[in-house]
């Protein structure tokens, strides 16, 4: 049953994720990007440091200082300014497709700074899978969109944030590591619109609600992620996070008349068929570890 709760909240928090980027998108010609991004990461800040403090975390610590901290706060700058630039400059469903290669860039960063076991099958799934980014993007091709390069780097800088986020210390709470992420947006945003050279926009009524739906939409959706990946078997739960795939292409073809050509579909398949594989195998490989450590 835990799995099942797991997967449920999965899939609610992808499609949580997949209207934040709806409004987003929406915004995108009525507001400059880096507004966008200063008004969602003030938003988020003010839910998630309430939350901590109800919990009695004490927000600002020495440990706000500690380098996975840090690493992790850089990543999720210039991650989430990647992602969100993609998303407002590219059709929502080749952004998102190539997104989901993010947890495939994990795997690759665990075995190489980490020094976690990945077998010869997972590093077959992960070049499979960073050829079906290269599908989408088709670097050289008259259907080349520079672009797509913004969702590269966001699967880059926030692979990163959560190859970091392993190394933070257990006695840093996940609503502060929350806390700090929004935190560190808002002053991203006003960076990006100073050296963009853009000015601050009053919202009318309707960006004004989209900016409400997407901060609501992002923190439920990050809070079902954080319960279902608590609830489930990682094995189990992590495939059902590719479900952010199918919402983005019902968004992008129904709400922006977005119409993926065949390279893409295939692209995308590639990556969610790498990235479920990449997944099973490291819930086989857990399992057997943990059955090896109970035999002795």
């Amino acid at each position: 049953m835990d799995n099942l709760r797991g997967s449920i909240l999965m899939v609610l928090a992808m499609l949580g994720f997949a209207l934040e980027d709806m409004f987003i998108k929406q915004m995108a010609g009525a507001l400059p990007t880096g507004q966008i991004l200063a008004m969602l990461g003030l938003g988020g800040f003010i839910v998630f440091a309430a939350v901590a403090r109800a919990q009695g975390d004490r927000l600002w610590q020495r440990d706000v200082l500690h380098p996975m901290v840090l690493l992790r706060n850089l990543g999720e700058i210039f991650g989430t300014m990647g992602y969100v630039t993609a998303v407002v400059l590219t059709p929502i469903s080749s952004a998102s497709a190539i997104f989901q290669a993010t947890p495939l860039f994990v795997t690759l960063g665990a075995a190489q700074f980490l020094r976690e076991a990945v077998g010869w099958r997972r590093w077959v799934a992960i070049f499979v899978g960073f050829c079906g980014v290269l599908l989408i993007i088709r670097p050289g091709m008259e259907s080349f969109r520079p672009a797509s390069l913004f969702a590269v780097q966001g699967v880059v800088f926030l692979g990163i944030r959560d190859l970091a986020t392993r190394r933070i210390p257990s006695t840093i709470s996940s609503m502060r590591v929350s806390t700090y992420a929004f935190g560190v947006i808002v002053p991203t945003g006003i960076v990006m619109m100073a050296v963009m050279g853009e000015r601050a926009v009053q919202p009318g009524m309707l960006d004004t609600f989209r900016i409400a739906g997407s901060i609501v939409a992002g923190v439920l959706g990050y809070y079902a992620l954080v319960t279902a990946t608590r609830l489930g078997d990682m094995s189990h739960v992590a495939p059902f996070r590719y479900s952010r795939l199918v919402f983005a292409l019902v968004i992008g073809v129904f709400v922006f008349g977005e119409r993926p050509d065949a390279a893409t579909l295939i692209g995308a398949a590639i990556i969610v068929g790498s990235g479920v594989y990449t997944a099973f195998r490291e819930g086989q490989r857990r399992r057997t570890s943990l059955a090896a450590a109970g035999a002795i």
